[in-house]
């Protein structure tokens, strides 16, 4: 699943109205009705608070509000920039400071819309891929190589552990698994045991 780098904050102008789109990285509905509530204190004389979000593995659950504006000329354009860049986990609200020009349904649509997409491109996207940490459990006289090994490979190691055997923790993706114990078996003469612990998901740019 994909979601943005980090939050941000982002601003243009369109026919004297100002459009400013932040951007946050949430988990829960809470953590985006947080985001939103926040923006709007520190915004409450802005004309429209406008926000969309989507969560969920799958960006299952969607909310949006127009704020105010013509139905469906703002809260449901932001969503569909959210929705066609393949995002999760992502709340956006858009403040307008209108500036006396209408810009009339489709312009409000576009100008919306175009406010996500730049601020989206100004911080970036990366794709969230499930890890499982693995344990790998050797004698101390093969850990060293076993470690410089596993710094050539796509697995570095990111931990260790030295008690009467070496523990080294691998975070390898969930689809290399059975690959990755095979290549284990061959490094070490089949001298190691391996151990599957949590599952996480870890930030991939793309």
């Amino acid at each position: 699943m994909r979601t943005i780098k980090h939050s941000g904050v982002h601003e243009l102008e369109i026919r004297r109205s100002r459009f400013i789109c932040a951007l946050a990285r949430v988990l829960t509905e809470e953590e985006a009705q947080a985001f939103i509530a926040a923006r709007r204190r520190a915004h409450r004389d802005a004309t429209h608070n406008c926000t969309a979000y989507v969560l969920g593995e799958h960006g299952e659950i969607t909310r949006n509000s127009d704020d105010g504006e013509p139905a469906g000329t703002a809260g449901l354009p932001m969503l569909e920039v959210l929705g066609r860049r393949g995002l999760t986990g992502v709340a956006a609200v858009v403040t307008r400071y209108f500036g006396g020009v209408k810009l009339g349904a489709g312009g409000l649509v576009r100008a919306y819309g175009q406010a996500v997409a730049e601020t989206i491109d100004a911080v970036g996207v990366v794709e969230r891929r499930p890890v499982v940490t693995v344990t790998v459990t050797v004698g101390h006289d093969r850990a060293g190589r076993l470690q410089r090994d596993l710094h050539a490979t796509p697995y570095p190691p990111v931990g260790a552990r030295y008690g009467p055997s070496a523990e080294i923790d691998v975070a390898v993706p969930e689809e290399e698994l059975t690959a990755f114990d095979a290549w284990v078996a061959a490094a070490t003469g089949g001298q190691a045991a391996v151990r599957r612990g949590a599952r996480a998901l870890v930030d991939v740019e793309i």
